[in-house]
């Protein structure tokens, strides 16, 4: 049996060292499902990024679920090793991922069969309908793959092996940009080439996945025998109930940011829209990478009882969220232009508008980090409520309200404030609740 990493003591240097697969991972993820973007805006059409945009909100669900079951399971599964209940944590995670297997197949079949009245449903015009229908089509078709692949990506974590998650990513990345070339351009497939390409990159990670802990016997984790226990698969649910949120108001959120998009900006909007959010994806994945890179420390150390680790680790956390957060704010302005030009470099006016939406909406980079890792946080202690609670708030309530209200106060660039005020207004909630629960989680010195 190899000793589990998330037993050792943590400094500065070995924290980093742990969480920087994860961080580099989730920001390689969000560059090469960005490039998808970027390769149907340039090599098929604006209209194709549109589309794509469009039935963006079925991704979303399918990520909700898998990420709902793989952060808070992740946590279950870590607490348990903690505690030192290794053949339960292996019987749980063998349980989840069966069921994860299950939800996808059923969503696929659902998918096929209902999938031209989903697609009027997102809000496709006829002018795109067949963009969406050749892109959706095999991402339907491809939900099991997406879901192996965040679910091992997450529980290579928890098994305490991240630089296999890491590799994997990478791997399918490179596989899924260079397809995206071929397929699009030598076999003239379109967007229904990214599709494919897309498919076939969560397929590394998945196919790996499935070998991996189906034959390595010696690691921390791998399949056994799954014993159904209801109450882990609802506490798994209740405490990955807030990452589920949050990608399930993605798929809101994007709906309503392309209707207003198309209201105040027409239909170039909603491309300087798109823009914008894949920006963002790709800046705030670094506070993504790093929150669920420690929240298997958090909750191994929680099960350990081990009080002087988790508040050096916290510690070491805030320092690392707050210095991130003000860099990435810098960061965006210096970019704005250069990431944006990648898409756009053909519509001047797609152009100017994005980098302006840019610069009003990239104030959000400051208070993103904290409520990403205060709500990961939570998840980390198996407190679901809380996080959920966070998630809502920051992803849903107040963005929705922020969106329906402000371009009527303020004209178009209500759009671009919508999210900075929702963050804002988010972070004070999440740092109430922090200090709220402080002792309970022993983050300080009681």
């Amino acid at each position: 049996m190899q000793k589990n990493q998330l037993a050792e003591e943590y400094n500065v240097g070995k924290l980093m060292k742990f969480t920087a697969p994860t961080m580099i991972m989730l920001v390689f993820m969000s560059l090469y499902q960005t490039m998808d973007a970027v390769f149907i805006s340039n090599l098929v059409s604006e209209l194709g990024l549109t589309a794509l945009n469009v039935v963006y909100p079925f991704t979303s669900v399918v990520i909700a679920i898998s990420i709902m079951l793989a952060t808070g399971a992740g946590a279950i599964i870590a607490l348990d090793m903690g505690m030192q209940k290794n053949q339960e944590a292996k019987e749980n995670f063998t349980l989840v991922v069966v069921v994860g297997l299950v939800l996808a197949f059923i969503i696929m079949v659902a998918g096929m069969i209902w999938i031209e009245p989903l697609i009027y449903a997102l809000g496709a015009t006829p002018r795109i309908y067949q963009l969406c229908y050749d892109y959706l089509w095999v991402m339907v078709v491809s939900t099991p793959l997406a879901m192996l692949q965040m679910l091992f990506q997450t529980f290579f974590v928890t098994a305490g092996k991240p630089k296999i998650g890491l590799s994997l990513t990478i791997l399918g990345g490179v596989l899924n940009i260079v397809l995206d070339y071929v397929f699009i351009v030598y076999c003239n497939l379109g967007i229904q080439g990214a599709a494919i390409a897309t498919a076939i990159g969560y397929s590394v990670v998945a196919l790996y996945g499935l070998f991996y802990f189906m034959f390595n016997r010696k690691g921390t984790l791998y399949f056994v025998k799954p014993k159904l226990r209801w109450n882990v698969l609802e506490n798994t649910c209740l405490n990955g109930m807030s990452e589920m949120v949050n990608n399930l108001s993605v798929a809101v959120t994007t709906y309503l940011f392309n209707i207003v998009g198309l209201a105040y900006l027409k239909e170039e909007g909603i491309a300087a829209i798109s823009i914008v959010l894949y920006a963002q994806y790709v800046m705030t994945s670094v506070f993504m990478g790093y929150a669920t890179g420690v929240a298997p420390v958090f909750s191994y150390k929680y099960g350990a009882r081990d009080t002087k680790q988790i508040q050096h680790i916290f510690k070491i956390s805030m320092w690392f969220v707050v210095v991130a957060s003000v860099g990435t704010y810098f960061m965006s302005f210096v970019l704005a232009r250069p990431i944006v030009q990648v898409f756009a470099s053909h519509n001047q006016y797609v152009f100017d508008l994005a980098v302006k939406g840019f610069n009003l909406f990239a104030i959000s980079f400051l208070f993103t980090g904290i409520n990403i890792f205060a709500s990961a946080l939570f998840t980390a202690f198996s407190n679901g409520k809380v996080s959920a609670m966070l998630s809502f708030l920051r992803t849903f309530f107040l963005l929705v309200i922020a969106l329906i209200f402000l371009p009527k106060m303020i004209g178009e660039n209500g759009i671009w404030y919508a999210v900075p005020l929702a963050e804002g207004i988010a972070v004070v909630f999440s740092i109430f609740a922090v200090w709220k629960h402080r002792k309970q989680y022993c983050l300080v010195r009681k």
